[in-house]
């Protein structure tokens, strides 16, 4: 769009969907993360297993926060 030299607003309109979709899927993904690996490795009982689901969830978190 910049190349083609469209209008500033219209690219801008295009980048906040983007943002919007990829924070759609990025949502959809976490959900699955945590219902699926985070869910095993409670179930699991193993508390090494445990503690590397919880810190990636914290590190993803702490990123998020950027």
């Amino acid at each position: 769009m910049v190349a083609d030299g469209r209008y500033c607003i219209d690219i801008l309109h295009q980048i906040h969907a983007i943002k919007a979709a990829l924070a759609i899927v990025e949502t959809e993904i976490l959900k699955s993360h945590a219902a699926c690996c985070v869910e095993d490795a409670i179930a699991s009982g193993n508390a090494t297993e445990q503690r590397k689901k919880f810190n990636e969830l914290v590190e993803i978190f702490a990123k998020a926060k950027l």
